[in-house]
């Protein structure tokens, strides 16, 4: 088993995927880090040998903030916004689209599932 700052990393896939496991290594990143470690990107995970898997480790938990560490800051950084009330915070709490997407017919996902409101002509209707 293959495992990088707490993340067993797959064993049967390359190595610049299963770096992409990690939490806040994507695919650029993971192509600088195997450049850096002199790494073939092709190379499949379960044949890497045990020094390769340790100066992954090592450049990675020198030169880049993943996983736990990342999400804390990710988190104190919506709080900040929230605490001192900026449009932004404000978007967060209100749990709406925060990047200036429109609202009015899209952000399902972040809204939630579409609820259907009564028609004024309906309910007109019901008083007759």
């Amino acid at each position: 088993m293959l495992r990088i700052a707490g993340v067993n990393l797959p064993i049967d896939k390359k190595i610049k995927i299963a770096l992409t496991y990690i939490f806040g290594i994507g695919r650029t990143t993971a192509l600088m880090i195997l450049k850096q470690a002199k790494i073939n990107p092709e190379t499949v995970a379960k044949d890497l040998k045990e020094e390769e898997v340790e100066r992954i480790k090592e450049i990675v938990e020198k030169n880049f903030k993943v996983e736990g560490a990342l999400r804390a800051e990710i988190a104190s950084n919506i709080k900040r916004l929230k605490d001192i009330g900026s449009f932004r915070g404000l978007r967060h709490i209100k749990n709406l689209p925060v990047r200036g997407q429109r609202t009015r017919s899209n952000a399902r996902t972040k809204r939630g599932k579409k609820v259907t409101m009564a028609t004024a002509r309906k309910v007109a209707s019901e008083k007759t």
